[in-house]
């Protein structure tokens, strides 16, 4: 079996590996993103932390794969493929869609007993929280202006025809997986839960945010940001790196005593 440092995987990017960080950050895109959404957060943390950012099939050098649009497949496809990198405490990052796989991950690790170092929920509702949202079954204009709305895509893909041709299959899978997902009854996480969310998010109110509470039996925070959209953390990257950072650490000490 090749070594950590040499492991290759399909799921897993390390823009900035980090392989005598004591700990591994995990983060997982929003719909229609990708693994470089991340690329920014594992050259802040690094050396400090291994930040790894999970690439969804269907998008740039994995566009000639299927999409998975079911939450629950794609959470134990990613869980599989984490397997190598659990020779360290590993904490979850999601942000919108990813929050949720974010979540499911946490499940699966903590039911064959690694449980993660924590949870980080960004700008999504709690599991258990649903809205009657149909935004898969649009036509591409309607897809267009949904990615617009939350202004979290480049607006170099947005005027760009052939890039929108290429992007817009991972959005409507993505769409389709977290609309049509359903949480399933079982335990309540162990680990803490850090919800980060914009003041103005238009698809996460603060009463949803809150109900992130409801899942977890560990330390559970709630940092909202002011003025903040649904993509929040673009425009306030080194305030929220700041708190991923002071919550990483805080998990980190807690784990050794």
């Amino acid at each position: 079996m090749e070594t950590i440092t040499k492991y290759s995987d399909p799921w897993i990017r390390r823009f900035q590996p980090a392989d005598d960080a004591p700990v591994r950050l995990v983060c997982f895109p929003h719909a229609g993103g990708s693994a470089t959404f991340y690329f920014s957060v594992a050259t802040a943390l690094s050396p400090d932390v291994d930040v790894l950012a999970v690439q969804y099939p269907g998008r740039q050098d994995r566009r000639n794969e299927e999409c998975v649009d079911d939450i629950h497949v794609l959470a134990d496809q990613i869980f599989d493929a984490l397997r190598p990198w659990a020779d360290r405490p590993l904490a979850v990052f999601g942000h919108s869609m990813g929050a949720t796989v974010a979540y499911e991950v946490a499940r699966r690790m903590e039911s064959e007993g690694n449980a993660p170092l924590g949870l980080f929920a960004s700008g999504r509702r709690a599991p258990s929280r649903y809205r009657d949202e149909s935004v898969h079954r649009r036509d591409e204009a309607g897809l267009i202006a949904a990615l617009k709305e939350l202004s979290g895509t480049d607006e170099a893909v947005l005027g760009d025809e052939e890039l929108l041709r290429m992007v817009l299959p991972a959005v409507r899978g993505d769409y389709k997986a977290v609309e049509t997902y359903r949480h399933r009854e079982g335990p309540r996480l162990t680990c803490p839960v850090a919800v980060l969310v914009g003041d103005s998010d238009p698809v996460t109110s603060l009463d949803e945010a809150e109900a992130w509470r409801e899942h977890t039996d560990g330390p559970y925070t709630l940092d909202v940001f002011a003025d903040g959209g649904h993509f929040y953390l673009n425009s306030q990257s080194e305030r929220v790196l700041k708190a991923v950072d002071r919550s990483v650490r805080t998990w980190a000490t807690a784990l050794t005593g």
